[in-house]
């Protein structure tokens, strides 16, 4: 049995290689491509440019595909959390494969329209871009300057505006458009480069690699959200579990999504002030009646969740989504969590009598001060003779590190799975750490819950 599943295990290790595989090789293909098919006396700077626009449109077109929550990209990615990894980077390379063909690229379209579209869609793209990693600003800001930045925030008009862009759901709305301004870029490419004209073969691959993507997003926008996987529920119970977290209970109303513990799922839930859509990690087990997410405080309704959503309402859940199950580790495990992180591993001590872990486990519960269901935690560890609860208060512990958990874990380091759920900064760190400390890479495992 044991044997069976790790084969299997293996099987779709290797499987969720493949998107990544593809995605790495496509764009490499179509640069082969462009060397092997280009026509006489095109002009090199002006062809590098036109084939950095090609590529621009390409990766953006692969970025439409990754984000379609399709089934086959969970299998080929081994999880939507990674496609969607996956899906800012190439989008973000895509972006900036625009900057040298601005630059080199000649234009030689006697369309009037092909300029000004080529504009409209960088100008739509980088601002789509840029709006996206706004809410990331203190990770890509020097801490020299933050303070600065801090203080600019405070200002009430800068104030005013960064409420309204870090409002999850109209930038999820207008981020819906990005589509369209690829539309647009493509439009421009298909009428502007020279190539195409003299070489066929270049215009073919171009229609074809960026009508796939421009097909998905069609696909996304007009039939996934029209009844694909989705589920209709009411809200059962809303409950103030910790300083800022709130657990919201669902009530199926017809047939109940079925997950596997671990995994995520697309909530759009009523309030008071109309609906909103937001990913969330089922925190239940899938053998209990109700669906339970944990939605923590971070600026937009989930402030005043509390406040906006009674019990009665209606919500609708699409998914399920992800893969961070412990089934992928050895008998040796360690579980991270910090703060709302422990959702994940919730549901897997939820869930422990139907799917119990190989051997001993070592879960570390990082807080500032207050644990949320440590009542419930330490009344499943007590049952529980494998399982190790280690709380963290940080605020008078210290923050927790590599060599903390090590020097807790009796197993050697490279015997030891590590699953990892918990703000990027905490476990970007610990994975440093724990790989120095002799952790195996392969065996390091985390849940990526932000998908903006």
């Amino acid at each position: 049995m044991h044997e069976n599943g790790t084969r299997g295990l293996r099987t779709t290790a290797l499987t969720g290689r493949v998107g990544p595989a593809v995605v790495v090789a496509l764009p490499l293909a179509v640069c082969l491509l462009w060397w092997w098919a280009r026509p006489a006396g095109e002009q090199t700077g002006s062809y590098v440019g036109q084939l950095a626009g090609a590529l621009s449109v390409l990766l953006m077109s692969e970025a439409m595909v990754l984000v379609s929550t399709l089934p086959w990209v969970d299998t080929w990615f081994d999880g939507i959390d990674r496609a969607a990894i996956w899906h800012r980077r190439v989008a973000i390379l895509g972006l900036v494969l625009l900057l040298p063909h601005i630059l080199l690229a000649h234009h030689h379209s006697s369309s009037s329209w092909a300029n000004p579209a080529g504009v409209v869609a960088t100008v739509g793209l980088v601002t789509l871009a840029v709006w996206a990693i706004l809410p990331r600003w203190r990770s890509i800001t020097p801490r020299a300057v933050r303070g600065w930045v801090e203080a600019a925030r405070a200002w009430p008009p800068a104030d005013l505006l960064g409420r309204l862009l870090g409002s999850y759901d109209l930038w999820r709305q207008v981020h819906r458009l990005t589509g369209l301004f690829l539309a647009i870029g493509f439009a421009h490419g298909l009428a502007d480069a020279s190539p195409f004209a003299d070489a066929p073969v270049l215009a073919w691959v171009y229609v074809v690699t960026s009508g796939i993507g421009l097909a998905f997003y069609v696909y996304r926008e007009l039939f996934a959200r029209r009844g694909h996987g989705l589920r209709d529920y009411q809200v059962a119970r809303v409950s103030a579990v910790g300083e800022g977290l709130t657990e919201v209970a669902l009530r199926p109303l017809g047939k109940p999504l079925r997950f596997s513990p671990g995994q995520f799922a697309m909530l759009n839930l009523e309030a008071k002030d109309g609906w909103h859509r937001h990913p969330f990690t089922l925190a239940g087990s899938p053998s209990e009646p109700e669906l339970r997410v944990t939605i923590k405080a971070l600026g937009d309704y989930t402030s005043s969740v509390g406040e906006l959503v009674r019990p009665g309402m209606p919500a609708v859940v699409s998914g399920p989504h992800g893969r961070f199950t412990h089934a992928k580790g050895t008998a040796d495990q360690v579980w991270i969590a910090g703060g709302v992180g422990v959702t994940p591993f919730l549901s897997w001590l939820r869930s422990l009598e139907a799917q119990p872990p190989r051997g001993r486990v070592d879960l570390f519960y990082s807080v500032a001060d207050e644990a949320p269901y440590l009542e419930e935690i330490e009344g499943i560890v007590d049952a529980h003779d494998d399982l190790h609860l280690h709380l963290v208060r940080s605020r008078v512990d210290g923050r927790l590190t590599a060599e903390r958990v090590l020097d807790a874990v009796p197993a050697a380091p490279a015997d030891v799975s590590v699953f990892l759920c918990g703000p990027e900064p905490m476990v970007a760190s610990l994975q440093r750490g724990l790989v120095d400390g002799g952790v195996r890479r392969s065996r390091l495992f985390r849940e990526h819950f932000d998908w903006r």
